[in-house]
C-alpha cells in the first residue's frame, strides 16, 4: 500500500493553504481558495509555477516563508483517521507500506514523525526523489520500486485530483480520501470528477464501492515475502 501524506495521512490542507497565503501576502497576491483546492496535490514549486500572477515573484523566498510557517506549526497537525486505521491494519496483515508525496522531505518526514507513523513505512518518497511531480506517475513508481512490489499490485491512497491521476498513471488501484471516508476510484463520472482528462481507470473485477480488490491477472508477492520496514533511515 502506498499513501500520499498531505490530506491523506495528515489533515494539512487548510494549514498549507494558510501558510502559502501568508507567504504571498507581502507581494500583494491573494490565493484563491477554489483554485488552491483544485491544485493542492502539486508540490509548492509546481503550485507557484501554475499560480496566476506568481510567475515573476521570488519563488524561493515564498517557499522559504511558507515552509517556515508550516514547520513552526507542525505539532498541530492531526491524522486522517480512516487512512491511519487502514495503514495500521495493512501493517498488521504484513503488507509493506510506503509514502509517495509531492511535498519536500523537509516537511514530510517531520510530519510522519509527529503522527508517530515512522515505524510503519518501508520507504518514504518525496518530490526530491522523482524527476517529475504529480500528476506524473514518478513518485508512485519510485515508491513501488523501493518496496519491491509491482505497481499493478499496489493500492494507492490519495485525496487530491493530481495525486489520484499520478497513481492511476502508475497503473495502481486507488482509494480516494473524501469527507473522512475511503472510496475506490472507478469509471463512474462521480469517481473521476475533477481529475485531469483521461485519469479514470476501470474498477478491479469484483470490487464494490467501499472495498478494495486485487486485479486478477496480477502475480503479487505474498505478505510473508514482502520486505519489512527498515531498521534505519538509510534506504528511505
Amino acid at each position: 500500500m502506498i499513501f500520499d501524506f498531505d490530506g491523506t495521512l495528515a489533515d494539512t490542507t487548510a494549514h498549507q493553504e494558510q501558510s502559502l497565503r501568508a507567504a504571498l501576502q507581502p507581494y500583494g497576491l491573494d490565493l484563491d481558495a477554489d483554485w488552491y483546492r483544485r491544485h493542492f496535490g502539486l508540490s509548492i514549486h509546481d503550485l507557484l509555477a501554475a499560480l496566476p500572477g506568481a510567475r515573476q515573484l521570488p519563488h524561493d523566498e515564498i517557499i522559504r516563508r511558507s515552509r517556515a510557517h508550516l514547520l513552526a506549526n507542525m505539532h498541530t497537525i492531526a491524522p486522517v483517521e480512516c487512512s491511519v486505521t487502514l495503514l495500521r491494519t495493512a501493517r498488521r496483515a504484513g503488507l509493506p507500506c510506503a509514502v509517495a508525496s509531492a511535498a519536500s522531505r523537509i516537511l514530510v518526514r517531520p510530519g510522519i514523525e509527529t503522527l508517530g507513523l515512522s515505524p510503519e513505512f518501508a520507504a518514504v518518497v518525496t518530490r526530491e526523489n522523482a524527476a517529475r511531480g504529480k500528476p506524473a506517475p514518478d513518485v508512485f513508481l519510485e515508491a513501488a520500486r523501493r518496496i519491491s512490489v509491482p505497481p499493478e499490485c499496489c493500492l494507492a491512497v490519495e485525496d487530491a485530483p493530481d495525486g489520484i491521476a499520478s497513481a492511476l498513471a502508475a497503473g495502481m488501484h486507488v482509494l480516494r480520501v473524501i469527507d473522512g471516508h475511503l472510496s475506490p476510484i472507478g469509471e463512474d463520472t462521480e469517481d473521476t470528477a475533477g481529475l485531469p482528462s483521461g485519469a479514470g481507470a476501470p474498477m478491479p473485477r469484483g470490487c464494490a464501492r467501499g472495498q478494495a480488490a486485487a486485479r486478477e491477472p496480477a502475480t503479487c508477492p505474498s505478505p510473508a515475502s514482502a520486505p519489512a520496514p527498515p531498521t534505519s533511515d538509510s534506504d528511505q
